[in-house]
């Protein structure tokens, strides 16, 4: 990546930062607390989401990584909250695009939002980069077959205006490096709700790099036909 992307894409100004909650992270990757102790867990990209703070909590070794973390904690807290502000008033035009039955009303919604900003800044504050570490994809500072299992929320298949089929080989390629066990990714359709055109060819690719790769349906679903991952395991 040249300097001049580098510092397109560590503009604060072009990143949300805005994360779903632990409960959420359990629900998109149909997982329990007991599937994951005694795993090492990475949450790539983690954003502003409470899950890695929440993790540790109950005793599952968790770290975070994202573009974000280059950044200083207060100005992603200030962000953050911005952000929510103004996907508030955003969805009151779009409320029709999604499903309101784990979030009751957008007064629910924002409320969980800012619990997760607050969660994450607060374990961000507290633990720095021992538990948030800075990277850009598709590179990751960590060593190979350094997590047992691996979670990615809301970034691959949902930007594929933006991310080609090049830079997914390159990203999953990069995330079968650092996991030893299983990779987890939600959901697999785009901002749109259309299903990642190439995914049959990605799965096929996938098993050729010795993983075995199965859609799953989560019980989650919050944007319209956003409730399935791809669950990638090592064969």
């Amino acid at each position: 990546m040249s300097q001049v992307e580098k510092t397109v894409g560590l503009d604060l100004s072009r990143i949300v930062f805005i994360g779903r909650t632990w409960e959420e992270y359990l629900l998109m990757f149909n997982l329990s607390k007991e599937d994951l102790m005694g795993r090492k867990v990475l949450d790539c990209p983690s954003g502003a989401c409470s899950f890695t703070a929440n993790a540790n909590k109950n005793g599952i070794d968790t770290m975070a990584t994202d573009i974000a973390y280059y950044h200083d904690v207060d100005d992603l807290e200030k962000k953050g909250f911005q952000d929510i502000e103004h996907t508030m008033q955003s969805m009151e035009k779009s409320a029709g695009n999604y499903i309101w039955n784990f979030f009751s009303d957008i007064g629910e919604l924002k409320r969980m939002r800012t619990q997760a900003l607050t969660e994450c800044v607060s374990d961000m504050k507290e633990f720095g980069a021992s538990r948030y570490l800075p990277a850009v994809l598709p590179q990751l500072p960590f060593t190979d077959k350094q997590f047992d299992v691996t979670l990615s929320a809301h970034f691959l298949f949902t930007y594929t205006d933006r991310l080609d089929y090049d830079f997914h080989i390159q990203t999953m390629n990069e995330l079968f490096r650092v996991t030893g066990e299983e990779v987890r990714i939600f959901p697999t359709v785009d901002m749109e709700g259309k299903k990642y055109e190439y995914m049959d060819t990605l799965i096929e690719w996938v098993s050729g790099q010795g993983w075995t790769a199965e859609e799953i349906q989560v019980p989650y679903e919050f944007q319209k036909n956003a409730n399935t991952m791809l669950k990638l395991t090592i064969k």
